[in-house]
């Protein structure tokens, strides 16, 4: 057990040495963070002693999941939410059942895979994961309701398709079989489960957020709790049976809704920054593990199930898109969902962490040595699938339905001010190349000129550019304001660690800060600028004249 502790801990401080050094090299390539780290990890799938412990699914699943799942809620907010919960409910729970019949329908049909054995791989395949997505959501400005829907329909998906494999799984082990597959059975029992693990999840968020977060000031305290939140959450629905995953999600919606505001500004940085931290390790360690887990020799040998089932998903994927944001415009037309929206939604229903931890539970004595071993292989291959090839071309699709909404004023502003701080630091380095004696003394004159002579005039470009868009000039003031806090923040924290200042001291200044800091976040907040949202129907060419002015 010592061995085996040691080599789990080896493993993990290698995983995220590998993933730091990816995420290093990936700022100066054009890939998404997570497809880049499932092809180093397909790298090193080729070393097979390069990690000393196995990959299990409870690893995934009860370590590694919780915490991305609730990092994930911790920013969702209800009002949004609430906004587009009908098309999220149809697509993540409709959506997840529809999905389920036509893969395993498909599977059944074409590979003859028994029924339980093939509903099951629908139901474990049905789960998205928008990672990827996401990332290039807030890279790109898309905006907020497009990444609710992506974003919300992955989060309630996963329990679903978890609590649906589960009953198949379930149906196996008592030898049922299309025959004698009971619908209403089966609808008690996902009821009871989904319903059940939301409950769970509601409640103990409810006492965290109005027990801990509210009335104990501290902000170690307070970040401990959440932890024990995220992962109590799932143990306590787990041992009842019910859907772990649904009450994580719901713990981690009512913590991000109620938890933060009840909690003090400095309380909510330190819990937004620790998991900022854990999703990005937890997000790093699971595309690390997709990588290693997928070997591709078995990848070539079983090439035609795989290509059945990525054919089966992205036909489900389409069906279930397009049919259930049709039904709900048709009953609720002013909040119809966007063609361009649906396209997006459609082609980002990319598969990961989920889906290869319920592979990862195919022993061989689920549904036999064989079929076991090839619905995990065409698992892997779905999975690598839509990572690699949708996950490097959503991009694209986003720009060419004009979904990229970065304002071209902005943009404008911030190279002008990038220009300028360039030529500022130029002008400084001369200087100091003149008094050192480096430069002869009529050249750096020469050079000093021209350069405020493009300060002067870049000053003059972007004044008329903020006087044709006054609203940025508000935005720069309130970034300048939080700019300079943050440095009286560091400064603070500077005095304390030269003994300027006492710790208690410290602590105060620290609060008082981070009140005036989060006073000017929610004052930015609320500037009309930031609440219009582009049009969602924008054509490609109509967006690229927008660019261009």
């Amino acid at each position: 057990m010592e061995t085996s502790l040691i080599d789990l801990e080896l493993g993990f401080v290698i995983l995220l040495t590998v993933a730091a050094v990816v995420a290093l090299i990936n700022q100066h390539i054009r890939m998404p963070y997570t497809v880049a780290l499932v092809a180093v990890g397909l790298l090193l799938s080729f070393f097979p002693n390069f990690l000393h412990f196995t990959v299990s699914s409870d690893l995934i699943l009860a370590i590694l999941v919780p915490p991305l799942l609730f990092e994930a809620t911790l920013h969702i907010k209800w009002d949004g939410l609430k906004a587009d919960l009908m098309p999220i409910l149809l697509l993540a729970v409709g959506g997840t059942v529809i999905s389920t019949v036509i893969v395993g329908s498909i599977t059944m049909q074409v590979l003859s895979i028994p029924f339980t054995s093939a509903m099951a791989f629908g139901a474990l395949i049905s789960a998205t994961d928008p990672v990827a997505v996401i990332a290039f959501f807030r890279s790109l400005g898309v905006s907020k309701r497009l990444s609710i829907l992506v974003e919300g329909e992955s989060l309630f998906n996963d329990g679903v398709a978890i609590v649906l494999f589960g009953l198949a799984v379930t149906a196996a082990g008592t030898g049922s079989d299309i025959e004698n597959f009971r619908l209403t059975e089966a609808l008690v029992q996902f009821m009871r489960v989904a319903f059940g693990g939301l409950g769970i999840g509601l409640t103990l968020g409810f006492v965290a957020s109005h027990l801990i977060l509210k009335y104990v000031d501290n902000a170690m305290i307070e970040t401990a709790t959440s932890v024990a939140l995220a992962f109590g959450a799932f143990v306590v629905a787990e041992e009842l049976h019910l859907s772990g995953i649904l009450a994580v999600v719901a713990a981690g919606l009512m913590v991000g809704n109620i938890g933060m505001q009840n909690t003090s500004p400095t309380t909510k940085l330190t819990l937004e920054n620790f998991w900022e931290f854990m999703a990005f390790a937890v997000n790093s360690l699971v595309f690390l593990v997709i990588g290693l887990e997928i070997v591709i020799e078995q990848l070539f040998a079983w090439w035609q199930p795989i290509v059945v089932a990525v054919v089966a998903i992205l036909l489900s994927r389409g069906v279930v898109v397009y049919s259930l944001t049709w039904l709900h415009g048709r009953f609720q037309p002013e909040g119809a969902v966007p063609k361009s929206y649906r396209h997006i939604m459609y082609w980002g229903g990319l598969r990961g962490a989920i889906s290869l931890a319920l592979a990862l539970t195919l022993t061989g004595n689920v549904f036999g040595e064989v079929i076991d071993k090839e619905l995990e292989i065409m698992t892997f291959g779905v999975v690598l699938f839509t990572l690699l090839v949708q996950g490097t071309t959503i991009d694209k699709l986003i720009r060419y339905f004009g979904l990229a909404k970065k304002r071209p004023q902005l943009m404008e502003q911030q190279r002008q001010q990038a220009i300028m701080y360039a030529k500022l630091t130029g002008q400084k380095e001369l200087a100091r190349m003149r008094d050192e004696g480096i430069l002869f003394k009529d050249v750096a004159i020469a050079m000093e000129t021209i350069y405020k002579s493009e300060i002067a005039h870049h000053k003059s470009l972007l004044r008329q550019h903020l006087q044709a868009y006054p609203e940025l000039e508000q935005e720069m003031y309130f970034q300048a304001r939080m700019n300079v806090i943050k440095a009286e923040r560091s400064a603070y924290s500077d005095a304390a660690q030269r003994g300027i200042i006492s710790e208690h001291m410290y602590e105060a200044l620290i609060e008082e800060t981070n009140d005036r800091l989060a006073a000017v976040g929610l004052l930015r907040a609320k500037q009309p600028w930031l609440q219009k949202e582009p049009s969602p129907n924008t054509a490609p060419k109509e967006a690229q004249e927008g660019r261009n002015g």
